[in-house]
């Protein structure tokens, strides 16, 4: 395939604004779950919030896009002079010549939870101020973000579950492998609200303590919210991190629950290898989906064993920052970049005891990275896979 450059990214979770906090985070061991206390959710739960959010208001130009989630979008464009970067691919390729192509599960939603709370009785109306397709509407996100960054290129969102934003890097792949586009903002956001929390507390998938993927007594996930983002173009002579591979898969097994035998996440990942031309072998670090229920770190595990064999060295992050569901895929992308820039392979967080029916080398404290090949994996609800291997020059 055609290599991509990460030429720039940038995310915000409950473990920090900016890759540098972030990172500094996950090698130090920092809590970012807390128990739950968002307003109107009353459950025994831990989650992942973002606290500056909270205070944080969308510039005047933007507020049609107000919800929460385009709030968290917009403070993720501001860290790590992301917005400049894409500024200076403006100036090279031309406003029209770079796609937007972000992922989210619920986008505003919350919007609408506020607006049916105030309606109270179905035969009143919306209140006037709820706009659907600037807040909940799945595309307000790409727009907002494309407006937020003055581009006008090919321009939508991408809603697959939890896979959501790691598909959109295949997707600006073929935009720009066509030669439709020279360069791409992939990313996504997901924030906190009702229907993510009691959906899944209804579903009985929230584990009451930080999640704790990999481990014998695991009992369920946190959610977490984030948000990140990536510009994606042709490497140039100083490109450091690229993409080299992405593999996708469908299980068409069951609306929730992953294949038992994790054939579909084993076909992403042999499909992102055979990709990238390497070999299992040459792979030093995967980042698992991970997300602390009994069923899924099963399935991946059966999954990595049936391609890379036994003892393959991995970890889950998502006992730093929660499950971000839709922006779960980008915010990974991003640590497993940071992982490789870094030369190093980060612990899975709360762990206390392996299961012993696992096969792989989860990571129990972080290690120096030999290689330069990683992989990450992103398995959403219905069977959406998608496994990217990213590469360092």
């Amino acid at each position: 395939m055609t290599l991509l450059s990460l030429t720039g990214y940038t995310c915000a979770s409950a473990i920090g604004l900016g890759t540098k906090d972030t990172w500094h985070a996950i090698t130090n061991s920092l809590d970012g779950l807390t128990h739950c206390d968002f307003d109107g959710a009353n459950l025994d739960t831990y989650i992942g919030r973002v606290s500056a959010l909270d205070e944080y208001a969308l510039s005047r130009g933007l507020r049609e896009f107000n919800c929460r989630n385009n709030r968290l979008a917009a403070l993720t464009l501001d860290t790590d002079l992301f917005s400049k970067k894409v500024a200076d691919a403006v100036a090279k390729y031309g406003a029209n010549r770079i796609a937007v192509v972000v992922g989210t599960t619920s986008s505003g939603i919350q919007e609408a939870e506020f607006a049916f709370v105030e309606r109270a009785d179905e035969d009143r109306p919306l209140p006037k101020g709820f706009k659907f397709e600037t807040t909940q509407a799945h595309s307000s996100l790409a727009d907002f973000v494309a407006a937020a960054l003055g581009l006008v290129g090919p321009t939508y969102t991408v809603s697959t579950a939890c896979s959501s934003s790691a598909k959109v890097v295949a997707d600006a792949h073929q935009l720009i492998d066509a030669g439709f586009v020279d360069a791409a903002v992939v990313g996504g956001v997901d924030t906190l609200c009702w229907m993510s929390l009691c959906g899944f507390n209804s579903l009985q998938l929230l584990s009451a303590k930080p999640c704790r993927p990999n481990d014998r007594d695991r009992d369920g996930i946190s959610i977490g919210e984030a948000g990140g983002f990536a510009l994606l173009e042709k490497p140039s002579i100083d490109s450091q991190i690229c993409i080299l591979g992405y593999g996708e898969s469908s299980d068409a097994y069951h609306m929730s629950s992953p294949d038992p035998d994790g054939s579909g996440a084993a076909a992403a990942m042999r499909a992102a290898l055979n990709q990238a031309n390497l070999d299992p072998d040459e792979i030093a670090y995967i980042n698992l989906h991970g997300t602390g229920s009994k069923a899924n770190d099963r399935s991946e595990d059966l999954a990595i064993n049936a391609v890379f064999g036994s003892g393959q060295a991995c970890s889950s992050t998502k006992g730093w920052t929660g499950h971000a569901l839709g922006a779960a895929g980008i915010l990974e992308i991003i640590l497993t970049a940071e992982a490789l820039a870094n030369n190093v392979k980060p612990a899975n967080k709360n762990i206390e005891n392996i299961d012993p029916d696992l096969s792989l080398s989860v990571l129990t404290e972080s290690r120096q990275m030999e290689g330069n090949y990683a992989i990450t994996n992103s398995f959403g609800f219905g069977g959406n896979n998608c496994s990217l291997v990213l590469g360092k020059r």
